[in-house]
Formats: structure tokens, C-alpha cells, sequence
């Protein structure tokens, strides 16, 4: 398949992961909370790769495909960015800002996973400094600073390049009339069954009238798989099966690197989405969001056990 571009604006983050050997519900005095000041001993921790922009980069570039990052990175990012042109990901469309940190979540979790997380966005406010190259096969804004999604949205609309809108967890950025412009000018929605509920009731449109205002809706649903809207019709794609779920973190952006590896080859929306479903099933598997081996015949392996037929 012909690697075409794909520009992704979206983040470029750390995920510093911390597991207390606990449970929550024992140190936090529900009767107390308005004064709550507790601490948590986590003797396990370890930092990860993340960021919905780099997570997607890591599974399109294993796949073959040649995506380019629209990002913005802090003064501490210079590992970061070095690590993603070493893997040969086209990094000129990433940002430093020598002023900021790179924006990173810190997690903590308990013995019955719960977790307690704070997110700095930090360079992220500047994403919007990221200038699209084009050509471009295809586009995705996915969740970043809200002047980036804007203008990165914009932009890829006025040169005619089709482009995934993917608001997942910056939604709550946005009013119902920003949504209802940043759908209006995508080519698709992607969104899992909780964000198109929670979009629905923004924008004020039913599920079926944000389908008809792009050209094809996924809705995923974890383990029930994905529902692909597309041509008036609704299809179901069953998620494909998996040996052993170790860690959901980033499966969302995997498949949707799938998906946009699918739509950049012209294998159509049916094979893209099927694509995204595997990507999803391999990562799954490992632990952290770029740690997964991405081998295109493993890939073509696995998408035909699951769906009878190999993609390419």
C-alpha cells in the first residue's frame, strides 16, 4: 500500500503511573471530604509514552503509514521528540517551548483500580502553533489545546483534506455550538458510546442526526466492539478477539490509528474500522500505550482469523 500522509493534531504526553498498595475507600472518610488531606504511599511507579497524538503516530508509522504530529512540547520534551524521529515519525510539526513543561498526567491507582489523577497540560496551550503540511491523505484532531482543535480543524477543512473529529476527553472544552461547527466541517466523528451520548446532549442532536452530518460515524464500546455508521446504514464490527486485556491504556488511539491507516490506503470505511478493531485487540495486550509490536503480517494475521479474510 502507498504510505500517505497523515497529519494528527493532538498531544504529546507523559503518563507517570503510581500504584498504592491499598485501597482508597480505607484512607478517605467520606464524612471528611471537605477538608480531605490524605497521603498514599505507591512504592511501584514507572512513566510512560502517551498522548493521543503519539500514541496514534506509534501504530500508523508500524503499520507503514507516514504520520506527521501537530503538537507542542515543553522543555522537557527533548527525549520525547528525539524517541518518535528515531522510530523515523516526522516530528517538524511538533512545537518546543522552552517556557513550559511538556504536559503529563500523574496517576495513581489502588488494589481495585481506581484511580485519582491530575493533568497538567502545560505546552498543550500552545499546540496551536503547529502548522499543517500539506498535501495530506487524511487528518485527525484529536484531543489538544482547544485553540489547536479550532484551528487545526479549520485548517484542514479549508485546504479539502478529510479529517476524523475526535473530542474524547477535551469535550468538555467546548460548547454545543463549537461542537456542532467542528462536526459540520469533519469528514467523520469518531467517539466511544459514553462521548456520544454526552455529545448528543450538548449539541442537542440525536445520535442519528450527528451520523447524518458527516459521512461515517464510529461509536466504539470496548469489548461489544464498534458500530460504524456510514452510506444510511449501520453496521455493527465485531471486536476482534484478544488473549489477554492487560491494559486498556491508549486502545482507543490504536484503533483509530487502524482506521486511519485503512482510510489512507483506500480500503474503505468497513476494512478501516475492522483494521482499528485489531489494532485495539494487540494492544490491549501490553501494558502502557506504545509498547505494542505492530507487525504488519501479525496484523494481517489476526484481522483474518477475526474477520475471515486478510485486509491486504
Amino acid at each position: 500500500m502507498t504510505s500517505l500522509r497523515v497529519l494528527i493534531s493532538g498531544s504529546v504526553a507523559y503518563d507517570t503511573i503510581m500504584v498504592f498498595d491499598g485501597h482508597f475507600k480505607d484512607h478517605i472518610l467520606p464524612d471528611q471530604v471537605h477538608l480531605l488531606n490524605v497521603s498514599f504511599l505507591a512504592p511501584r511507579l514507572k512513566r510512560e509514552f502517551g498522548g493521543c497524538a503519539a500514541n496514534i503516530a506509534y501504530t500508523l508509522h508500524g503499520l507503514g503509514g507516514s504520520p506527521l504530529v501537530l503538537a507542542a512540547v515543553g522543555r522537557d520534551g527533548g527525549e520525547y521528540v528525539a524517541r518518535l524521529a528515531a522510530m523515523g515519525i516526522d516530528v517538524t510539526g511538533i512545537v518546543q517551548c522552552d517556557d513550559l513543561y511538556t504536559a503529563q498526567a500523574f496517576i495513581t491507582t489502588d488494589l481495585s483500580d481506581n484511580q485519582i489523577t491530575a493533568f497538567h497540560p502545560g505546552a498543550m496551550a500552545r499546540a496551536h502553533e503547529a502548522e499543517p503540511k500539506l498535501p495530506a491523505a487524511w487528518g485527525i484532531v484529536a484531543p489538544n489545546g482547544k485553540e489547536a482543535m479550532l484551528r487545526h480543524a479549520r485548517a484542514l477543512a479549508a485546504a479539502g483534506v478529510p479529517w476524523i473529529f475526535d473530542p474524547g476527553q477535551a469535550m468538555p472544552l467546548f460548547d454545543g455550538t463549537e461542537l456542532r461547527e467542528l462536526l459540520d466541517g469533519a469528514t467523520a466523528l469518531a467517539v466511544n458510546d459514553y462521548e456520544c451520548r454526552l455529545m448528543s446532549e450538548k449539541t442537542g442532536l440525536p445520535v442519528d442526526a450527528l451520523a447524518s452530518r458527516v459521512d461515517a460515524m464510529i461509536v466504539t464500546r470496548g469489548a461489544q466492539g464498534s458500530v460504524l455508521h456510514h452510506g444510511g446504514r449501520t453496521e455493527t464490527i465485531a471486536a476482534a478477539p484478544i488473549a489477554d486485556a492487560l491494559d486498556p491504556t491508549g486502545c482507543g488511539d490504536a484503533y483509530r490509528a487502524g482506521v486511519l491507516y485503512g482510510l489512507a490506503g483506500g480500503l474503505g470505511w468497513p476494512v478501516a474500522a475492522r483494521l482499528g478493531s485489531v489494532m485495539g485487540a494487540i494492544k490491549i495486550e501490553h501494558h502502557g500505550p506504545q509498547n505494542h509490536p505492530v507487525d504488519r503480517a501479525a496484523v494481517a494475521r489476526r484481522y483474518r482469523d477475526a474477520y475471515g479474510v486478510a485486509p491486504w
